[in-house]
């Protein structure tokens, strides 16, 4: 199994469906219509959401009509949305930002899903990431979700502000194991070369 823990199915259902929600507000300049989360009325939500920037980049902050979610941007750009199960293990790339682990799920790029990873209840942050850079998005968030205690850590984590990267391709790479079989030793030629014979006078 990989790092980075083994595959969560469930989690991915929320993001796609959310994954549709910035084109649906593209005429629209008004409240942004989200829905809420199952445990959107934690109180972890509740301390995140205080500590939401107004403005991520130039992107400001617009207003929703749902408990424990917010968005930026005219259309949205970024969406968030707390209260989601804890993700279990999985096979998505994690990524550390300002002490927080977020996985990665590029399946509908250029509009990026992250979701918090050993903290409970869980984030989700959906960034289109033509507008503004996922990083760049998720700095001010993860100094927001930082307030609540993690629960538990990626096993292997790129740490996008200590030299790392957002993009799965450019991440590095575990170390390749040694092959399981070890290459065989030379044998000697089965058939030996014929010894020289003394010269005959």
């Amino acid at each position: 199994m990989s790092n980075r823990t083994r595959p969560a199915r469930a989690r991915r259902a929320s993001a796609a469906l959310l994954a549709l929600a910035p084109l649906a507000l593209a005429a629209c300049a008004g409240t942004v219509n989200l829905e809420a989360a199952e445990e959107s009325n934690a109180y972890a939500c509740a301390e995140i959401s205080v500590r939401l920037p107004d403005a991520i980049a130039d992107l400001e902050r617009r207003s929703t009509n749902a408990q424990a979610t917010a968005a930026w941007g005219d259309p949205a750009a970024v969406i968030y949305r707390c209260g989601l199960p804890e993700v279990g293990p999985s096979e998505l790339p994690c990524f550390t930002i300002d002490g927080v682990d977020w996985l990665l799920d590029e399946s509908d790029a250029p509009r990026y899903v992250f979701t918090t990873y050993g903290r409970s209840p869980a984030t989700e942050v959906i960034v289109d990431n033509d507008v503004v850079r996922g990083p760049d998005a998720l700095r001010p968030l993860s100094q927001a979700v930082a307030s609540t205690e993690a629960t538990g850590e990626c096993l292997v984590a790129t740490d996008v502000f200590g030299g790392g990267s957002v993009a799965p391709s450019e991440s590095p790479s575990p170390s390749e194991p040694p092959s399981s079989t070890p290459a065989p030793s030379e044998s000697p030629s089965s058939t030996p070369a014929p010894s020289a014979s003394p010269e005959s006078d």
